[in-house]
């Protein structure tokens, strides 16, 4: 274990965007294990990594080494968890991963919270949240959750590894959505409902908090960006730990998940978006 970068054998499981992108930047590092669930996931999955290493200072994708093989991860130090946001799915792929050797367990989850994974899967000792940002090469923050009962040294090994991913970690308490969650998405359903009740054009919302509150983008792109279905889980889970209508999803929303507009993934969502 490299002491001053935090590990020195990490593993990625998932092969979407957030976990090509946390392999590329730990590609600079060093050699990264990035495991897929199928041989399509795995194809899709080494193009997207090789993708977001050419976007990384010192990345490079022949440090990645892509597998459908769990067993493949048994020697890392980390293994960090980076699936879909459904709680089942997660424990079932942790308690796999926990039982496959002695790693730290990170997972990378944005609105559940880590204890009850970790309690969950039998290794609540190990298991630890690092919420990292899309695009991952991009953003500097890790919303880094520590739960109590750590075992010792999990800790500063993570906090190590954000500084060496040349990110910044701030510590945040165990709760759906954290900080950065439990703050934005009021802000962003505000913005639909405000769509709603108005009839302004879409762009001209984005224009408004984009050009006069200087966000990098309007929030109905961002909700396109992050993908409206990611965000409804997101919001369901913060309205069950709160109860609070702020937290709800629009009906907007719903009726645009229904109609198969998902934001940017899906090629329309708010905005229509080419190939």
């Amino acid at each position: 274990m490299n002491e001053s970068e935090g590990y020195g054998r990490p593993g990625i499981a998932g092969s979407g965007a957030i976990a090509c992108g946390v392999a590329a930047t730990a590609s600079a590092l060093g050699e990264v294990r990035l495991l897929a669930r199928s041989d399509q996931s795995a194809w899709r999955a080494e193009e997207r990594a090789e993708t977001e290493c050419k976007k990384v200072e010192g990345g490079a994708a022949g440090r990645i080494r892509v597998t459908t093989n769990v067993s493949d991860l048994a020697d890392c130090d980390l293994i960090v968890e980076s699936v879909k946001e459904d709680l089942d799915v997660k424990v079932e792929l942790m308690r796999t991963l926990g039982d496959v050797g002695e790693a730290d367990l990170a997972t990378t989850t944005s609105s559940l919270p880590v204890r009850e994974l970790g309690e969950r899967c039998g290794h609540a000792n190990r298991l630890f949240g690092l919420h990292v940002f899309n695009p991952v090469q991009r953003m500097e923050l890790v919303e880094l959750c520590l739960p109590d009962g750590l075992r010792p040294g999990v800790a500063d090994r993570a906090r190590a590894w954000c500084a060496a991913l040349e990110k910044t970690p701030v510590e945040v308490p165990d709760q759906p959505g954290f900080v950065v969650n439990r703050l934005l998405f009021p802000y962003l359903f505000d913005a639909v409902r405000l769509l709603e009740r108005t009839g302004m054009p879409e762009a001209d919302v984005d224009a408004c908090m984009h050009l006069g509150a200087g966000h990098p983008m309007g929030p109905l792109r961002l909700l396109d960006f992050i993908g409206l279905d990611v965000a409804a889980a997101i919001s369901q889970s913060l309205f069950d730990d709160t109860g609070e209508d702020r937290y709800r999803a629009p009906g907007l929303i719903e009726s645009m998940i229904g109609e198969g507009k998902l934001g940017r993934k899906s090629g329309a969502g708010f905005y229509e978006y080419g190939d």
